[in-house]
């Protein structure tokens, strides 16, 4: 289309040059030149969704599909009042009260070993520091993460940190009065790649220990978070007046707010296309669907688009991700690549970690191999399962490991009387005499079966799935090592 237009200019542009020399076109050409000036302005104007090839349509979701999954997650954690781990507002912190269980329905495959302390950052008007303290559990991690998915890890106890208490300020390159200036009594500052973003505070609070458990509670109480001018002894600056576009779930941004939603985004999103090749092509994009950093969204001037065709690519799409994170063979060689910092990740990996779950942790911190059945058929709490493993199958954890249940379909725990959704460190597990370990997925307890390795299920007919959960992983011998698999029981 840009070729034709191109074309189309350059003869026109000609007969106009002749024109202006005093050689003037025959009558005919004199005729059809508006035609012609008209057919190459419309040919270079933004693509309408409708014209876009399946291919074009496909390249837009995929290179949008992290925004719109993180300008839904970050808004969902920031003020949704239905989601019990929202931090109320923005630049402030949601302090957890224990570990989640079955009534947890605002976030899909949440786990069962760690304390979520999730603090959501407006930096448009000033910089957010954000007190840590040390914390004594063996597994502590900060991430922090923006609209565009790129995920850091300040600070992590298997890089030694925590050990004493640490500052950090949080700034971003449209942060009012503020250029990344050292402060006097903060020790770090790190520059996000947004204005909106969020902190990211996983502990395992070390549960089956009554006294870690109450130090480690402590201190994630302590974990605190200010304005630059509170952190200086003054009342924290009013923030601009923030329309924020409408968010809900990725299908439903892709319908029927794309263009708006993505537009907020990338006024608020730092790229550099020189320097990386997925800004470049994410820019070229949305631009063709009249998106751009610092443009203003305005519906009767936006170019047309059809939601309905875009989110069925984008259903499409994110279906393809999802069968492919459940395919234990599948999903093996992103599990050493998902959620890295900007330059370090690829497309593909960016988007089956947009889809099947945002803002998790790379592979130095923890990684998720799923559970295959030994016959490959899904699991379904029609069917009892067992899944072993002698001491040398264990996972090469350096912290700790689990297997959590959950429904396929949503990716909820399973409710049950006993509050029992995984099995480890955190929610109690019993090896055996010879190191290993044998856990139940079964209605009733097994006779023999400690209690502590008995996931309960309903018996319905209920698609059902187990994520392992490896934190601090030896990333050598993880390349070698082999998920067990579970075993159906009864027929």
């Amino acid at each position: 289309m840009l070729r034709i237009a191109t074309t189309a200019l350059a003869i026109a542009g000609g007969f106009l040059a002749s024109a202006a020399n005093g050689v003037h076109p025959p009558k005919l050409i004199r005729q059809i030149l508006p035609l012609v000036i008209g057919f190459a302005m419309l040919a270079a104007s933004p693509l309408k969704a409708a014209d876009m090839s399946d291919s074009e349509l496909e390249n837009l979701v995929r290179r949008s599909y992290q925004y719109v999954a993180l300008f839904n997650t970050i808004n969902n954690f920031a003020v949704n009042p239905q989601n019990p781990f929202a931090a109320g507002g923005w630049n402030r912190t949601h302090y957890p009260t224990g570990l989640m269980n079955a009534s947890v329905r605002a976030l899909p495959r949440p786990n069962n070993d760690t304390l979520y302390v999730l603090s959501l950052l407006d930096l448009r008007k000033e910089p957010v520091i954000i007190h840590y303290p040390a914390f004594g559990s063996k597994y502590v991690s900060l991430e922090t993460t923006a609209f565009d998915h790129y995920c850091e890890i300040p600070l992590a106890a298997s890089k030694g940190d925590f050990k004493k208490p640490t500052s950090i300020l949080y700034y971003s390159a449209r942060t009012e009065g503020y250029s990344g200036e050292p402060v006097e009594g903060v020790d770090r500052v790190m520059e996000m790649s947004g204005d909106f973003a969020i902190a990211f505070l996983r502990v395992m609070p070390e549960a089956n220990d009554l006294e870690k458990f109450k130090a480690n509670m402590a201190a994630v109480n302590a974990v605190k978070l200010q304005t630059l001018s509170e952190f200086q002894g003054k009342p924290a600056k009013a923030p601009d007046p923030l329309a924020m576009p409408a968010y809900s779930n990725d299908q439903n941004v892709f319908a029927s707010n794309f263009q708006e939603a993505m537009q907020f985004v990338f006024n608020h999103t730092t790229f550099d296309p020189e320097k990386y090749e997925m800004d470049r092509e994410a820019l070229a994009a949305l631009k063709a669907v009249g998106v751009e950093p610092g443009g203003v969204f305005d519906q009767s001037n936006a170019p047309e688009i059809d939601g309905k065709r875009l989110a069925e690519v984008a259903a499409k799409i994110a279906a393809e991700q999802n069968a492919t994170w459940n395919d234990p063979q599948e999903a093996a060689p992103f599990l050493f690549r998902v959620f890295l910092s900007k330059g370090q990740i690829d497309l593909d990996t960016m988007v089956i970690q947009s889809v099947v779950g945002p803002v998790g942790v790379p592979a130095s911190e923890a990684m998720y191999p799923g559970i295959a059945t030994t016959d490959g058929a899904p699991m379904n709490a029609e069917h009892d399962y067992v899944i072993r493993m002698t001491k040398d199958q264990l996972p090469p954890a350096n912290a700790f490991w689990s297997a959590t249940l959950y429904d396929t379909k949503q990716g909820f725990f399973i409710p049950s009387k006993e509050n029992k959704y995984s099995v480890g460190e955190n929610a109690g597990m019993k090896l055996d005499e010879s190191g290993g370990i044998a856990i139940y997925i079964a209605a009733e307890r097994p006779e023999g079966v400690p209690t502590e390795n008995w996931l309960p299920i309903t018996r319905e007919n209920l698609g059902i799935d187990v994520i392992m959960r490896v934190y601090e992983p030896d990333l050598e011998k993880m390349k070698t090592w082999v998920a067990p698999k579970a075993e159906m029981l009864n027929q």
